[in-house]
């Protein structure tokens, strides 16, 4: 294509020739007008232009031009640009079967997940929604936000625990939710290794009282927000995470109501992800820090990942674990370096890279999320059905009975251990 003219204009080169072009025609502004290009595009792009002293930005989605939406202009570069995504196609009459006219109770409302969840609901005219979390300030902001742009939604917020099992009784007895997304949970690895006995007591038991009270309250669906890191689990939080699921998929046998979990990877730019690290420490000077050069992990953004749930959210029956197709794995490493340069600066001169060891809990890389020949597709984009793995339900509570002695004792050696004896049952 180069040479050729686009309505008189010159081709002067591809992507491969920015560095050129920029300082020959002394560039100071590249504008990326491919935004449905794949990550692999955008994250070249942003590499041949790291050395050159321009700003990057990119144009809408074309979903976005066609809205009509007046105010559409080029944007600054976003993390979630560079995994370069396809749009998820959900089926929207699906998903309002269920929520339209509901009350639907969102745990951990006003986190990462929660809350995308929560904006994303309130498009399918929920009777209510009811916020509850144990952070008042999240929810505070959420909820002036909903006052603001849905004032025909009704919400009620709630500050408490899900370790509160007489609050999360009279919560059920009251309010009556006919819908459940569970978001609230401890997630940090190496926090968790560190404090197994708060990890049981949230992940664990806190998810345990809201199975009981959705199954004892005739809720209609119950929906876990689960993770990538309870696929063959080493760490305290993957462990609980995985333990909460047999939790769920053992009452989902007993129960009317749809009990089902959803397994995703890291959503790019949440609470406590390595992108607000690394974005705090590049505009502190540096050094972005890192645990391994050939650490790994899947991404997907959080409008993605809410979609993705809500769409899993009609279609589980009885204690299904849906997989979401999270593609390949990004290289950490290579995140930091490319978030680097869209703040104009170089990782070589600017702002140093420091390896400092995996710590406990930590893998290179998670496990394989989606295995194609065991895993059952669905009629939904990019959701599967994970293998369901057998196990005894007597066992299950006999053991979690022990766990929870242990942790009444304040015995993490003991927790830890238990942990691990539970989850390969």
């Amino acid at each position: 294509k180069k040479g050729l003219r686009i309505q008189g204009v010159k081709i002067i080169g591809t992507c491969n020739d920015i560095a050129g072009v920029v300082n020959k025609y002394m560039v100071d502004e590249v504008i990326i007008a491919i935004p449905s290009a794949k990550g692999e595009v955008i994250r070249k792009i942003i590499s041949n232009c790291q050395k050159c002293p321009v700003k990057i930005r990119i144009v809408p989605g074309l979903q976005k031009i066609l809205s009509g939406d007046l105010e559409v202009k080029h944007r600054d570069i976003k993390p979630e640009d560079l995994l370069g995504r396809e749009t998820v196609n959900i089926n929207e009459e699906e998903i309002k079967k269920y929520l339209l006219g509901r009350v639907v109770l969102i745990t951990g409302a006003g986190g990462s997940i929660g809350s995308a969840l929560c904006r994303q609901i309130v498009n399918f005219n929920p009777k209510e929604v009811i916020l509850f979390d144990h952070n008042e300030n999240d929810v505070y902001y959420l909820g002036i936000e909903f006052l603001t742009k849905h004032p025909q939604i009704k919400f009620r917020t709630i500050i408490g625990d899900i370790k509160d099992i007489g609050l999360l009784k009279n919560v059920f007895s009251l309010y009556r939710p006919q819908v459940v997304f569970h978001a609230a949970a401890h997630k940090h690895v190496p926090l968790m290794e560190e404090n197994p006995v708060a990890a049981v007591k949230n992940n664990i038991v806190g998810s345990r009282n809201l199975i009981y009270a959705a199954n004892h309250y005739k809720v209609e669906r119950f929906i876990l927000i689960s993770t990538d890191k309870a696929v063959n689990p080493t760490s305290v939080m993957g462990i609980t995470k995985r333990i909460a699921e047999m939790i769920l998929q053992t009452k989902a046998k007993m129960s009317n109501t749809k009990f089902m979990a959803v397994r995703f990877g890291n959503v790019l730019g949440s609470d406590g992800s390595v992108v607000p690290l690394f974005k705090k420490q590049i505009e502190d000077g540096g050094p972005v820090t890192i645990t391994h050069p050939d650490v790994k992990r899947y991404f997907m953004s959080v409008n993605e990942a809410s979609q993705l749930v809500l769409q899993a959210g009609g279609m589980g029956k009885e204690g299904e674990i849906f997989i979401l197709d999270m593609g390949e794995q990004i290289k950490i490493v290579d995140l930091a370096k490319e978030l680097i340069a869209l703040y104009g600066l170089d990782f070589e001169n600017d702002i140093k890279i420091k390896f400092i060891g995996l710590r406990p809990g930590e893998k290179l890389f998670e496990e394989t999320l989606l295995n194609t020949e065991k895993d059952k597709a669905t009629k939904a984009d990019k959701i599967y059905i994970a293998q369901a793995n057998n196990f005894n339900p007597r066992i299950l509570r006999s053991k979690i009975k022990e766990l929870e002695r242990l942790v009444r004792l304040m015995d993490e050696e003991g927790t830890i251990k238990k942990l691990r004896e539970i989850v390969v049952l």
